[in-house]
C-alpha cells in the first residue's frame, strides 16, 4: 500500500499542532519539541510538520511505502522514465530509519519514495541542537545539509 507523505516547515509549533490537530480531527501519533506527525487513514496520508527543514511552508512531498518491493517497484519506475534519481538508501530522519529514495519534480519540489523500518529517538544521525535536516536533492551540496554517515547510520555527519 502506498500513501502520501507531506512534510511542512513551520515557525510555531504548538499553533500548528493546535491547527492541524483541529483540521483532521485527530491527534498526531508522533509528537517532540520540534516534530509532529499524523497517519491517517481518510485521507490516506503520512503528514508531518517540523520546525526543523530551514523553511516554511511545503518541504517535501512523497509516497510511503509498506514493503521493499513496492519501494523497488516505485525506484524503478523513476529510473525508466529517466528522471534523475538520488538513492540515499538507509538513513536516520524525521525521528525514524527509512529507506529513501528522491527526486525533484519540473518545478523543484523535492519528492522522497520510502519505506520506514521502525522509530528512533533522533530526528537525525545525531542530536546535536540547531543541527540542519537531511539532505533532499534541493539542498544536497549546501552548507545547511547534513550527509550521510556511515558513523552515525543516519544522513548527518
Amino acid at each position: 500500500m502506498k500513501r502520501m507523505h507531506i512534510h511542512i516547515g513551520v515557525e510555531n509549533l504548538d499553533q500548528s499542532l493546535r491547527f492541524y490537530s483541529a483540521l483532521f480531527g485527530a491527534d498526531p501519533v508522533k509528537v517532540k519539541s520540534d516534530y509532529a506527525k499524523w497517519m491517517l487513514e481518510d485521507p490516506n496520508v503520512n503528514f508531518a510538520i517540523s520546525t526543523r527543514s530551514g523553511k516554511t511552508g511545503v518541504d517535501h512531498l512523497g509516497l510511503q511505502v509498506d514493503e521493499a518491493d513496492e519501494l523497488d517497484e516505485l525506484r524503478e519506475r523513476l529510473k525508466k522514465a529517466d528522471m534523475s534519481v538520488f538513492d540515499e538508501g538507509e538513513t536516520v530522519c524525521c525521528y525514524a530509519r527509512s529507506d529513501k529514495t528522491w527526486v525533484e519534480d519540473p518545478t523543484g519540489i523535492a519528492w522522497e519514495a520510502y519505506q520506514t523500518m521502525e522509530d528512533v529517538n533522533l530526528f537525525s544521525g545525531t542530536a546535536a541542537a540547531g543541527e540542519a535536516a537531511c539532505c533532499t536533492p534541493e539542498t544536497k551540496g549546501q552548507p545547511s545539509c547534513s550527509e550521510r554517515s556511515e558513523e552515525t547510520a543516519g544522513c548527518c555527519s
